[in-house]
């Protein structure tokens, strides 16, 4: 029998040890943090949230490239005793249905803010308003002095006003309950909480619902999940004036 000395050994271990332990390298390497894709949206969908020069400020695209496909706008199946044309805002899920025939909605993702969780119930839009000023209420100035109050005369309509290219005013009979609809400067809060504002939607999304709905169209807001209202016995059209 033929024995190997161990310098004749030496070099095909340590060969073998630096393979293996560059292989074992490579696998803690490839463990590591990955870079994750976003969502995959169609041309159609980023059409939609595409730029928009014609408008008085001219809209830039709203970049959607890391947003979940649920909060874009969508028809769904939504169930509901609402007569279509009827606004439906489920603060707690995030969504504003706009009810359709056949049992269908266009569904849109929203962001809540504080003074969007202050109201419950029906109403109607009782305003529209295009490229719309905003002013801070009393109470977001006394509770936030240093941010509002540089502002507490107004911000002009344009691109960093907080209200968006559009807004629609919520009234209980010809009371304005100051909750509102509007777009936003700011499109990562859609699907959150947020410490300000009412109901906010991506600006183009604004665009299109302010487009399909017409003054005195009636507005369902639910709260927590709260049953849902009817709006034909809470504010019938007669009872409606102009503010």
């Amino acid at each position: 029998m033929t024995f190997l000395s161990w310098a004749t050994l030496r070099g095909p271990v340590r060969c073998c040890a630096l393979i293996c332990g560059a292989l074992a390298l490579s696998a803690c390497a490839s463990s590591g943090p990955r870079t994750v894709a976003g969502p995959v949206h169609d041309p159609a969908t980023l059409a939609r949230y595409g730029p928009a020069p014609d408008e008085r400020f001219p809209l830039p695209a709203t970049d959607i490239s890391k947003v979940d496909p649920r909060w874009l706008r969508q028809q769904v199946p939504y169930a509901t005793q609402e007569r279509p044309g009827t606004i439906v805002i489920d603060t707690r899920a995030r969504y504003l249905y706009l009810v359709q025939e056949n049992g269908m909605a266009l569904r849109y993702g929203i962001g809540v803010g504080k003074a969007g969780l202050e109201f419950a119930g029906a109403a109607r839009v009782g305003r529209k308003a295009e490229w719309p000023r905003w002013t801070p209420t009393r109470d977001m100035i006394a509770r936030e002095p240093e941010r509002y109050g540089p502002v507490a005369d107004g911000v002009p309509p344009g691109l960093e006003n907080p209200l968006g290219p559009r807004a629609l005013y919520l009234f209980e009979g010809n009371r304005d309950t100051l909750f509102r609809i509007h777009g936003t400067s700011e499109p990562w809060s859609i699907g959150k909480a947020v410490s300000s504002g009412c109901i906010r939607l991506f600006n183009q999304d604004i665009i299109d619902l302010y487009a399909r709905v017409p003054k005195d169209t009636p507005v369902i807001v639910l709260q927590d999940g709260a049953d849902l209202p009817t709006a034909d016995a809470d504010m019938s059209p007669r009872t409606w004036t102009d503010a």
